[in-house]
C-alpha cells in the first residue's frame, strides 16, 4: 500500500525470539542499520565501509539471512557477488515479548543498551563537529526532555502518536530536496530516578 506521497510503507518486522538471540551482535547491528540507511550493498562494500573484513562480514550476514532479516537482493549480483539488503525498514519488540525466554530477555538487554551506546557516541561525534555545520543546523539538531505523570496505558498512545508524527516525516521526505540531510531521530521515555519521584 502506498501512502499519499510516491514512497511505499515501511516494512516492518515485530522480531520473534530467534531474531533477537541473532541480531545481540555488535557487527550484526551494524550491518543491518547500514544496509537499511546506505541500501543494498555486497559484503566487500560493508566491510570496507564498517571497517572489518570480508570473511566476518559474509558469515554475520549470512546469520542475518537465515532468520529473515537481510535477504539477497535479487536485482544485483552476478556470478559469485551477492548483495543484501535489509528485509524491513523498522524492527518493533515490546520487551515483556520475551519474559518467558532469559536468552532472548538478555539479547533484548543486550540491543537496548548498544542503542544506548550509539546514542552517546552519536552525541559526542556531533559535539564535537556541530561548529562546522550552519547556525540553522545547529538550532535544528540536538535534545530535549520533559517531566509528567502520566499511566502506562497514556504513556503507549503517547509514543504511538510520536511514531505517527514521525513517520508521516519520513514518508513526506525528499532526499533531492535543496538542504536536506539525512538526519536519526531517537524516541525514548523513562521513569524517573527513585529520588526525584
Amino acid at each position: 500500500m502506498e501512502n499519499e506521497g510516491s514512497r511505499p510503507e515501511p516494512r516492518a518486522v515485530r522480531l520473534d525470539h530467534r531474531q533477537v538471540r541473532v541480531l545481540a551482535h555488535p557487527l550484526r547491528m551494524r550491518l543491518l542499520g547500514a544496509l537499511r540507511v546506505k541500501g543494498p550493498a555486497t559484503a566487500t562494500a560493508l566491510a570496507e565501509l564498517l571497517s572489518t573484513n570480508t570473511g566476518a562480514t559474509s558469515y554475520h550476514l549470512r546469520q542475518l539471512a537465515e532468520v529473515g532479516l537481510v535477504v539477497e537482493d535479487p536485482d544485483r549480483g552476478t556470478g559469485r557477488q551477492r548483495w543484501w539488503q535489509a528485509a524491513h525498514d523498522v524492527t518493533n519488540w515490546e520487551p515483556s515479548d520475551f519474559d518467558d525466554d532469559p536468552d532472548a530477555r538478555a539479547a533484548i538487554d543486550w540491543i537496548q543498551g548498544d542503542q544506548v551506546r550509539h546514542l552517546a557516541e552519536h552525541a559526542e561525534r556531533w559535539f564535537a563537529a556541530q561548529n562546522e555545520w550552519s547556525p540553522a543546523w545547529r538550532d535544528a539538531f540536538g535534545m530535549g526532555d520533559i517531566f509528567m505523570a502520566i499511566p502506562a496505558a497514556r504513556l503507549e498512545a503517547l509514543k504511538a502518536e510520536l511514531w505517527q508524527v514521525l513517520e508521516r516525516y519520513r514518508n513526506e521526505a525528499d532526499p533531492a530536496e535543496p538542504g536536506a540531510e539525512q538526519v536519526q531521530l531517537w524516541l525514548a521515555a523513562y521513569p524517573l530516578p527513585k529520588e526525584f519521584r
